[in-house]
């Protein structure tokens, strides 16, 4: 457990540093980020808590991506992927879905937005950067959580 819990912390630091760095990220982490995060959330608690939570996380995603693409469409008036959104936010956006439990899941979600709106606010101020590297943001954000949730004493990510 907690060497997929290590592997997963790896996956986010090599996304967020692609991420930050280049504003792309290699494909092959999407998969192997997936599969770490969800063998983590699913040893962890069972097969069917699992599939509930991952299904829901799912739904949710799929939710806001959508709400994003309409928006973006039919108020900005302007393309979706790759100029208003990466193709590998969305995926970093599903990847994350299957770590979680949905409450956890929910609570991470909008505090690593809100950390990423925070440090994009930041970098803009420093680096004048004009684009977010969300997936970055967001990975280093995970990073964090789930590095402190490793100390003795500190709560699972996974209760539900």
């Amino acid at each position: 457990m907690l060497v997929l819990q290590l592997l997963s912390v790896f996956g986010y630091g090599i996304m967020a540093y692609q991420d930050i760095r280049d504003r792309e990220v290699s494909w092959v982490l999407f998969p192997l980020l997936g599969i770490c995060l969800a063998l983590s959330y699913g040893l962890q608690v069972g097969i069917s808590v699992f599939t509930f939570s991952v299904m829901v996380n799912l739904i949710l995603i799929t939710c806001v991506v959508l709400l994003l693409w309409g928006i973006t469409k039919f108020i900005l008036k302007k393309p979706f992927l790759d100029v208003s959104f990466g193709l590998g936010d969305m995926l970093f956006l599903y990847v994350f879905a299957l770590g979680f439990p949905t409450m956890t899941f929910v609570f991470l979600l909008v505090g690593s937005l809100l950390f990423s709106l925070a440090a994009f606010f930041l970098m803009k101020f420093l680096l004048q950067t004009k684009t977010v590297p969300l997936a970055g943001l967001m990975g280093l954000f995970l990073m964090a959580f789930i590095l402190l949730a490793l100390i003795p004493g500190t709560p699972s990510l996974y209760a539900y």
